[in-house]
């Protein structure tokens, strides 16, 4: 039921930005792309490497930007690992590439158990925290729906938007990856982003 919940907000959250379509000339992403590009909302949340972190910090690199929490079942760590692969494939190039994970769960992932987390994953990823007011900023500069499903006595989970945001070196929106696409789609996308000028 998580998954239908998950994908359901991703669709709801796609509705959400009209932009995104196919690419219609130069090389085609395999994402869908926004047309014409954007700045990324910017935002400055605590990171899990103990200082601020913020998302102009990282121009000059493509970021990879998702949304989830440490204690998901299926969705999130899938990403991860997606993500994790696809930086490896990249070889010499992943050091131009960063992965930035927001957490849609404040209430349990502090920076300290994100970054634990994601070092799990690739010890180069970077998780952002915040306050319930700082994140649902965030979140609604991107679109990104999450909401706490209540299961036995007081454990939860969290239903949210389960796609990945692809920004380029000069901190465009440039495409959408929806949830369920492999690594080497991600390697494919951010190896035409990097060889532009």
């Amino acid at each position: 039921m998580l998954i239908t919940l998950i994908r359901g907000a991703t669709l709801l959250a796609a509705a959400l930005l009209p932009s995104v379509h196919a690419a219609a000339a130069g090389p085609e992403l395999k994402a869908g792309v926004f047309d014409p590009p954007r700045m990324a909302p910017a935002f400055t949340l605590p990171g899990s490497d103990g200082t601020d972190l913020a998302l102009a910090d990282h121009r000059g690199k493509v970021v990879l930007l998702g949304f989830g929490f440490s204690t998901c079942p299926d969705v999130c760590p899938t990403t991860l690992l997606t993500l994790a692969a696809a930086r490896r494939q990249l070889g010499a190039l992943a050091g131009d590439v960063q992965v930035l994970y927001v957490t849609v769960d404040p209430e349990r992932d502090d920076a300290e158990r994100l970054r634990r987390y994601l070092a799990v994953f690739d010890p180069s990823f970077l998780g952002a925290t915040g306050t319930d007011e700082q994140l649902r900023a965030v979140r609604a500069d991107y679109g990104i729906m999450a909401r706490k499903v209540l299961g036995a006595g007081d454990d939860y989970q969290v239903a949210h938007s389960a796609f990945v945001y692809l920004i380029d070196r000069q901190g465009r929106l440039r495409a959408l990856m929806p949830y369920g696409h492999d690594a080497a789609d991600f390697v494919h996308d951010v190896r035409i982003l990097l060889a532009e000028p």
